[in-house]
């Protein structure tokens, strides 16, 4: 894994800083458990605190203990860099829920609220929609938009419902199908497109022009509608469909650009901040 970038989270946890590095092709952050465990806890050496509760997790049999890597980060004392315990997001969480500790609370409420609210959307999958439009409109998008962006949406799982037919089933396999139809009409799989764009976990469609999205979308629906008619099976057969999906893009933006002169492949975001190395790259370029 690419864990090259690293930056510090500031102003989480009542201001204290937590190390973290970003994992660019998971698209994940890994943070220090130490950090974390001494802005949750009032432990005078939070490294002894994580070891203790480190030895009570693998006697409990705790998957949780399974999850932690050793990654270099940066030593607030001296500066070099040291292996350290980290864990993805979702680790945190998990050890946050762990952690005996008054600070943790607020966390755990916040955790079984979001709990509550997927189950409500189980029984009730409008309660879903409502949240993403009223999400939408927080964040100035049209309701045009939000009405197109949900048809996307739409398309896509009928894409991917076309996709499991033809025997397609792990996720990664759905991934890298989608990487090729990328690949084909922008010349960057979806994990490029989002760093060029300087966004990480965000929605890269979120966050794209209309040329941008019209695009992804006539790429997708040709791919639908060409596994339709040849009935491919299996990942190397779709993968052709994809890039022969991705390529009616292409001649669709190739067209385009020649009648516009300039590319339609925008480095902008809709983020209303920014990323302190994507800023860096920015200015050296």
């Amino acid at each position: 894994m690419n864990k090259d970038k690293l930056e510090t989270i500031s102003n989480l946890f009542e201001g204290k800083e937590i190390r973290s590095i970003w994992d660019t092709e998971k698209e994940d952050y890994y943070f220090s458990v130490v950090d974390v465990i001494g802005a949750l806890t009032n432990a005078n050496i939070p490294r002894n605190y994580w070891s203790d509760l480190k030895r009570k997790l693998l006697s409990e049999g705790s998957e949780l203990h399974e999850n932690i890597v050793q990654l270099k980060m940066k030593s607030k004392k001296d500066g070099k860099n040291y292996l350290t315990d980290a864990l993805d997001t979702k680790g945190i969480l998990r050890l946050i829920e762990s952690v005996p500790s008054p600070k943790a609370e607020p966390f755990k409420i916040w955790l079984a609220n979001l709990g509550s609210e997927r189950i409500d959307e189980v029984f009730d999958p409008e309660i879903a929609i409502k949240r993403a439009i009223s999400y939408y409109r927080q964040r100035g998008y049209s309701d045009k938009w939000i009405e197109t962006r949900l048809k996307g949406i739409l398309n896509r799982n009928k894409l991917t419902d076309v996709w499991k037919d033809a025997g397609i089933s792990k996720e990664y396999e759905y991934g890298i199908l989608t990487n090729e139809i990328y690949k084909e009409w922008s010349g960057m799989k979806a994990s490029e497109y989002k760093e060029y764009k300087g966004i990480r976990k965000e929605s890269l469609r979120d966050n794209m022009s209309d040329i941008e999205i019209v695009l992804t979308d006539l790429g997708e629906i040709a791919t639908r509608e060409l596994a339709k008619e040849h009935k491919p099976y299996g990942l190397e057969q779709n993968k052709v469909i994809a890039k022969m999906g991705g390529n009616v893009s292409k001649v669709a933006r190739d067209n385009l650009e020649q009648k516009l002169g300039k590319s339609v492949i925008s480095n902008q975001n809709n983020l209303n901040y920014q990323y302190l190395e994507e800023k860096e790259k920015l200015k050296e370029k």
